[in-house]
C-alpha cells in the first residue's frame, strides 16, 4: 500500500515515514501544500496523511482541491489544533479521520489500517483467494492452513495482488504502488519479489496462484 505524508515539520515527517516504512508501506513525503498537491495528483495513493498548518497551501485548501477534482483517497488530517470547530472544518473539507498532535504512533497506524478497509478497497480484514488467506489486522498469511513468513516488502506485494484479484497488474503498477517515487521501473525488482513469493506460497502439488501475463505483468487468480 502506498501512502503520502504532507508534513512541514522534518522531525514529525521523518518519524511518521520511518514508522510507516517499517510497517511495510511505501511512503512519499511532501514538505508543503503545493508539493503535496503535485504528489497527490501524480500518483495513485491509498491513504493521504495531511498536516493542516502547511506553507504555500494549507491542508484544508489542499484537500478541498483534491475533492473538487474527484479524488476520493481516504485522508487523515494531523493537527495541533484541537477545537471542535477545527475538527468540523477538516471533516467538512473531505477528511475521513482526524488525529491531534502529539499522537502515539500505534494509534496512527491503527487509523491508517481502518482507512484502508474502506471502499473502494475491500472492507474486510481478511483477503482470500482459493486456499491463500491474509489477515491484515493480525498481519498473518496462511496457505492451506500453514503459516507463511514474509518480509515486509513481500507482504506488501502480496497484499496489493490480493486487493486486486483476477486483474492483470503491470510491473510498473506493482512497483510504483509497493515502492515509491524512488522506484526504478526499468529494474527487475518486481520480478524478483514475485519469484520470492512463488517459492514461499507454492508447495509441491499446489497450483500456482500468481500467473505471468507475458509482456504485461502478473495476475493473482485461481485457475482450478
Amino acid at each position: 500500500m502506498r501512502l503520502l505524508v504532507v508534513e512541514d515539520e522534518p522531525t514529525i515527517a521523518n518519524f511518521v515515514r520511518q514508522g510507516l516504512t517499517e510497517a511495510g508501506y511505501a511512503v512519499d513525503v511532501a514538505q508543503d501544500g503545493r508539493e503535496g498537491l503535485d504528489y497527490a495528483l501524480a500518483a495513485d495513493y491509498d491513504v493521504l496523511i495531511l498536516d493542516i498548518m502547511l506553507p504555500e497551501l494549507d491542508g484544508i485548501q489542499l484537500l478541498r482541491r483534491l475533492r473538487s477534482n474527484g479524488h476520493k483517497t481516504p485522508t487523515l488530517m494531523l493537527t495541533a489544533r484541537d477545537t471542535v470547530d477545527n475538527r468540523v472544518e477538516g471533516l467538512d473539507a473531505g477528511a475521513d479521520d482526524y488525529l491531534v498532535k502529539p499522537f502515539a504512533f500505534p494509534e496512527l497506524l491503527a487509523r491508517v489500517r481502518a482507512l484502508l478497509r474502506r471502499p473502494p478497497l475491500q472492507t474486510d480484514t481478511i483477503l482470500q483467494i482459493a486456499d491463500l488467506r491474509m489477515d491484515t489486522a493480525r498481519h498473518i498469511v496462511e496457505r492451506n492452513g500453514r503459516l507463511i513468513d514474509l518480509s515486509p516488502r513481500e507482504y506488501a506485494v502480496l497484499e496489493y495482488l490480493l486487493r486486486h484479484p483476477n486483474q492483470v497488474l503491470s510491473r510498473t503498477q506493482i512497483g510504483e504502488h509497493v515502492w515509491n517515487f524512488d522506484f526504478y521501473n526499468e529494474s527487475n525488482v518486481v520480478d524478483v519479489y514475485i519469484g520470492y513469493l512463488r517459492r514461499k506460497l507454492d508447495q509441491p502439488g499446489e497450483p500456482s496462484l500468481i500467473h505471468t501475463v507475458r509482456g504485461v505483468g502478473y495476475c493473482l487468480r485461481n485457475e482450478e
